[in-house]
Order: structure tokens, then C-alpha cells, then sequence
């Protein structure tokens, strides 16, 4: 498919514009930045290091895998009340929630990529306890759990981390989500991603990577450039139905797709990724099926990125590169992180 054409998303009930023969326009616009920072394992600057201060005083402990906290300049706070606008065009209201930071290593100059795949999986049981404990308050019906890598996302601080927002009211995302997938499951009696997979696996060329229980995938409604999204093989809805070998395969999936990302440029890739997992709102939600995804912004090389404006913020999405040709791409990247050739990587 190599003409403009639409794609529809059957996760969220969007179309996508693809236009294939835009890749070949040259480029003269907004060129980003590209270093490799080599930093130190440890920061006596950094605010997320091990024993160094934070905010009020706080004193990170002397970590050295993981460590939570509550974020200390959250977006939600489990106080907030009093506002309540109703009326036929202007609507507000209240919105109690936690937000908590996840340190994903002691080392300053790492990211997920450079993690073995048994200090991931430490990650993902931080990720379950998180989900379990914030989804079992009575006033949280939503769990979020993503992270930001680069400072292109927006990420304030380089130490590798991600985030967890829970909140009262299930978003948008997780919303336009779960209709799409309550619907179909209603439907054919399984899962909206269990049949998608199955049409991918007879495609074939828009996977990636596989493992006994994940397939790594560029959907076929992909937007970002290099998008991706991991897929467990087995319909579960949320992360706490994973079995002790579910997540060390997770683990394994999680670094081969941040490595084959690192590897494509040769750079510290930047993107958004996150758990789509069923609502923590008392209701079984049969139709769910937990999946990831990758939003890295990166286009044509490792400091020209893609940007979602004009067309985008006003009609629909849009994209150059084949989510086909990115999957090809994807493939060939190496699975041995680019700084580690030459050495023993575990």
C-alpha cells in the first residue's frame, strides 16, 4: 500500500492518514539535538539518586534496584473537593487521585535497555504491587502506569524513571478503549486483541520480535513513526494475571523493543510507553485485554522527530513511513544494545 490511504484503529474507533510517498520530501525544518550523554552511575545533583535530598527535606534511601515514592509535585492529590460546575455547557468537577515515581534503577546513566532482563522484572513486580495497592482504595478506579524517556518527551530528570497516576475517574484513552473492546467481546465472545493477533501472526510482517508469551508488534493503525505495542498471547486483563514465566517473558519483550529502539539511530531513543490494563473499578471487565505501548517520536534519524500539528491537532492523524516498512526496519535492528557490541552483555 504504497498510495494515501486510511487506517482504522479498532482499539480507540479513529482512522489514521497514511502517506507513504511523503518520506521522500527533503527536510529542512526542526533538527533536534543529538548527543549521547555518557553520565556517571551516580549524580550528587540528581534528586532521584540514591541518599540524595528532594523536595521538604526528603531523603531518597540508599537504594540499590528499585524505589517508589509519591511524586512531590503531583498532578493529583487523594484531597481535592469542592468544585462542581454542572450546567448545559460548562461542566467541572472535582478529581482526588495519587501520583507515585518509579526509580527503575540506583544507577544514574542507565535506562531500560541497559537493564538485565531479571532487573526488569523486579520493575514489572514493582509495577504489580502499585497496581494492586492504588487499585484496591475505593476511591481509585483508574491505574496508569507509563514513563517518559528523553528530554524530547518532556522528562525532567535523566535518572531512569516512570510514573503511575491513579485516579478517581477512568481517562479518555483507557475510556474510547474499553468501549471498543467491551463491544467486540459482546460480540464474538473473546477478546478484541486475541483476534487481532491471530491476523497478525498470518501477516507476519508487522511483527517484530516474539517470545513464548508476548508478541512485539507495530499495529496496523500505528501512528508514531516506529510505534509499537506489546501483546500478551494469553487474554488477561490486567498485570497481576501474569504467571512468574509471563514476566520474565514480559521482562525479556520490554528489552528487546527498548534495545532494537536504542539500536535503530544509535542513540538513547526517546518515546511515551504504558500499561493499557483493565480499570480498577470493582468490575470484572471480561472484554480487556492488557497490552503496551511505545509513542517514540523519532523519524528519519536521531535528531529529526516528528511532529503531530496542522493537520494532526485539527483533522486526524497522520503518517509518512509504513507501519509495514517500520516493522521491517525494527526487525533488523540488532538485539544487543549498540554500546554493549564487542563486550559480554548478559
Amino acid at each position: 500500500m504504497e498510495n494515501s490511504h486510511r487506517r482504522y484503529n479498532q482499539l480507540n474507533g479513529e482512522w489514521v492518514l497514511v502517506s507513504p510517498h511523503r518520506t521522500q520530501r527533503p527536510w529542512q525544518g526542526k533538527v533536534e539535538d543529538h548527543q549521547n550523554n555518557f553520565k556517571n552511575e551516580y549524580d550528587e545533583n540528581c534528586y532521584l539518586c540514591p541518599g540524595n535530598n528532594r523536595v521538604n527535606n526528603h531523603i531518597n534511601p540508599k537504594y540499590n534496584s528499585t524505589f517508589v515514592f509519591d511524586n512531590d509535585f503531583s498532578s493529583l492529590t487523594a484531597y481535592s473537593e469542592g468544585i462542581e460546575i454542572k450546567s448545559e455547557l460548562l461542566q467541572a468537577k472535582s478529581e482526588k487521585g495519587i501520583c507515585r515515581v518509579i526509580c527503575f534503577s540506583s544507577k544514574h546513566n542507565v535506562s531500560l535497555a541497559e537493564l538485565s532482563v531479571k532487573e526488569i522484572e523486579g520493575v514489572i513486580r514493582v509495577w504489580q504491587s502499585e497496581y494492586l495497592t492504588l487499585g484496591e482504595k475505593t476511591f481509585i478506579n483508574n491505574v496508569q502506569i507509563f514513563e517518559n524517556k528523553g528530554e524530547i518527551m518532556g522528562c525532567s530528570n535523566p535518572h531512569p524513571h516512570g510514573q503511575i497516576w491513579a485516579q478517581e475517574s477512568i481517562p479518555n484513552e483507557i475510556l474510547k478503549e474499553q468501549k471498543s473492546q467491551f463491544k467486540y467481546f459482546s460480540e464474538n465472545q473473546n477478546t478484541l486483541l486475541s483476534n487481532y493477533l491471530q491476523v497478525e501472526k498470518k501477516e507476519v510482517e508487522r511483527i517484530v520480535y516474539e517470545n513464548n508469551s508476548f508478541v512485539l508488534l507495530v499495529p496496523f493503525w500505528a501512528i508514531w513513526p516506529f510505534e509499537t505495542m506489546i501483546i500478551p498471547k494469553r487474554a488477561i486483563s490486567n498485570i497481576l494475571n501474569l504467571t512468574k514465566e509471563e514476566i520474565k517473558d514480559f521482562a525479556d519483550v520490554i528489552k528487546i523493543t527498548t534495545v532494537k529502539y536504542d539500536n535503530i539511530f544509535e542513540t538513547s531513543f526517546p518515546y511515551s510507553a504504558g500499561i493499557h490494563q483493565s480499570p480498577t473499578d470493582g468490575t470484572e471487565h471480561e472484554e480487556w485485554h492488557m497490552h503496551m505501548h511505545f509513542y517514540p517520536p523519532l523519524l528519519r534519524s536521531a535528531s529529526i522527530k516528528k511532529f503531530m500539528v496542522g493537520y494532526e491537532l485539527l483533522a486526524e492523524p497522520q503518517r509518512d513511513l509504513t507501519p509495514e516498512r517500520s516493522a521491517e526496519l525494527l526487525r533488523q535492528a540488532d538485539s544487543t544494545h549498540y554500546l554493549l557490541r564487542g563486550k559480554n552483555a548478559e
